[in-house]
């Protein structure tokens, strides 16, 4: 794998700090630069153009939601994963519609945000499971659930892939649990998205809970 350039944007220097210690930890990972703010961190995007912006929701001047959108409008090929404490559906969702590829808590372990980084570095999604769970509650909260009978069908192995999807899981935590490969698992997300014409892991889990086929913790 190619060398992946990280920008962290967090207003808590302490945070920064932690979060740059966690992922160069990984030698194919380099954290080229941090920024304090929305608007500080656009800067730094455009100076830089990194390969992946871990981004924090809450912050002064700008927040990531905001800059998020702004980044994501500019730059489409820059990946950002949302890493933040807050969790209700009121950042959680504009986040995701502005344009993150992935959403974890700071709580998660940094193995999580390790994996989270590569996920969206490779073009996939990652959530926290609480983020899962709340994404699917939302959708089926308000929305009327019930296939239309549109949706192809899933195969069983799928399916098993689509409920671990649910729960949060990265791609080498579903192999792990259904002792296959990551390759195997990316084929099957591969064929789920083909099937229902979905782009990536988060659509999956929204047109899952839109037909009421994956239940939330």
């Amino acid at each position: 794998m190619s060398q992946i350039r990280v920008v962290i944007v967090d207003d808590d220097p302490l945070v920064r700090s932690a979060l740059s210690h966690f992922v160069s930890r990984d030698p194919e990972i380099t954290v080229i630069a941090e920024a304090e703010s929305g608007l500080e961190g656009i800067e730094v995007v455009e100076r830089e153009r990194p390969d992946v912006v871990m981004m924090d929701v809450q912050m002064p001047e700008m927040n990531g939601i905001e800059a998020t959108a702004i980044i994501s409008e500019r730059w489409p090929e820059i990946k950002i994963l949302a890493v933040t404490t807050l969790d209700g559906s009121d950042t959680v969702l504009p986040m995701l519609s502005a344009g993150a590829s992935g959403y974890l808590l700071k709580d998660s372990s940094a193995a999580s945000i390790l994996e989270g980084v590569r996920e969206v570095y490779s073009g996939a999604s990652s959530l926290s499971p609480r983020i899962a769970s709340l994404l699917i509650k939302h959708v089926r909260d308000t929305e009327p659930v019930g296939s239309d009978g549109t949706l192809e069908v899933l195969t069983e192995r799928e399916q098993e892939v689509l409920q671990r999807l649910a729960q949060g899981m990265s791609n080498a935590e579903i192999a792990r649990t259904l002792i296959v490969s990551e390759g195997t698992v990316k084929a099957h997300l591969g064929r789920i998205m083909s099937k229902w014409h979905v782009r990536d892991r988060v659509q999956i889990l929204v047109t899952a809970a839109h037909a009421g086929l994956v239940e939330f913790r």
